[in-house]
């Protein structure tokens, strides 16, 4: 059963400035965000990721578009009207203040009876796990116990959707780590909708229930963390996230959602067909490190070339390969004392690729 939609943008433009001095931060936008999903707007700096999350807030208003939260314009609504709130880089936290009152504050200043806000924060704190520094002023916590009050500040009010702009940047990557996981625990246990902004892929893909890649005020793809990392649509999408090979070929046949593309060398590898793109001719196929193995030249191979390096990673090993079409190829193996990598620089060396890893991409 598909969620109710909690946000909705439909055709959304924003340009900021007027005429040729105008830059359009979003360009006809449009997206579903379903109730009590943990969403997130992927992509590089300047690519309209904040843009579209300060529209939902009410920091800015569209040029062009509507912006709906449970089905309802908000678009004539202040920020401090709609039911939302923001959690950003910067915590904005009263260091002056306990852990406690910077977390009932917001409740305070909502005129909610202090018995509410006494009970209300004794549940935040709970839920994130820090009853113990109730007393403790911010200034004296770390930060990733700042961080945490901040969540538990904008979660207070109890918001139908929270918004959390770059949240965890600032924090070093083991706290970082530990964050992903308990910001989905979070989501998890309020059912509030998060919409999560990030340019960090591996925080996409840890944290997400779906995900939208942008680019320059589009929206490229959108879908659950597997479809976008296994199945990418667009180059961009399979370029910006994680490690990717990218094969040139010619398009043999298409038959059930896949097809039969001649690779230079002159194999022919099954790729899946991004949704409604039937191509006809020349194509760019990608093909995950992790999907494809090492095997010895010629046989079974379906492609063959030099090793050019091997690269010890602890959990795995890359193997970076130079094709003897032209071009390069990494496999990477994951590290395992019963299959340790036997390959060294100077080999020759086949690669094998198995049904259901190659994509077709829509160049």
């Amino acid at each position: 059963m598909v969620s109710a939609a909690a946000v909705e943008a439909k055709n959304v433009t924003k340009i900021f400035g007027v005429g040729q001095d105008g830059v359009r931060a979003l360009d006809r936008v449009s997206v579903t965000i379903r109730e009590n999903e943990f969403f997130t707007l992927l992509g590089p700096s300047g690519c309209g990721k904040t843009t579209l999350l300060r529209l939902i807030a009410g920091f800015d208003f569209p040029t062009e578009g509507e912006i709906l939260l449970y089905g309802q314009d908000i678009a004539p609504l202040p920020p401090y009207k709609r039911p939302v709130n923001t959690v950003f880089q910067n915590y904005s936290l009263f260091p002056h203040m306990t852990v406690g009152q910077n977390i009932g504050f917001g409740l305070e200043m909502l005129g909610k009876p202090k018995a509410e806000v006494d009970a209300r924060v004794t549940e935040m704190l709970r839920l994130v796990r820090m009853e113990e520094l109730r007393n403790r002023k911010t200034s004296q916590i770390s930060g990733g116990q700042q961080q945490r009050v901040a969540l538990a500040r904008a979660l207070a009010p109890q918001p139908k959707v929270l918004l959390l702009d770059e949240p965890l940047s600032a924090l070093d990557y083991k706290l970082r780590k530990d964050m992903q996981i308990e910001l989905k625990r979070l989501q998890n246990e309020t059912g509030i909708t998060f919409i999560f902004v990030t340019h960090d892929q591996e925080e996409a893909l840890t944290m997400s229930d779906r995900i939208a890649v942008m680019s320059k005020g589009h929206i490229l793809q959108v879908g659950s963390p597997r479809e976008i990392y296994d199945h990418p649509a667009e180059r961009f999408v399979a370029n910006f996230i994680g490690e990717t090979n990218f094969l040139k070929g010619d398009v043999a046949g298409i038959a059930g959602g896949k097809a039969d593309v001649r690779l230079a060398g002159g194999t022919a590898v099954a790729a899946t067909l991004p949704e409604g793109f039937a191509p006809n001719g020349g194509v760019t196929v990608v093909i995950r490190p992790e999907h494809a193995q090492v095997a010895p030249a010629g046989g079974r191979a379906t492609l063959n070339g030099t090793v050019e390096n091997v690269v010890y990673f602890g959990t795995d090993t890359h193997i970076h390969l130079r094709l003897d079409e032209g071009g390069e190829f990494i496999v990477r193996q994951q590290n395992s004392r019963d299959r340790p990598v036997t390959v060294v620089q100077g080999d020759k060396a086949g690669v094998l690729i198995g049904d259901n890893v190659a994509q077709v991409l829509r160049d």
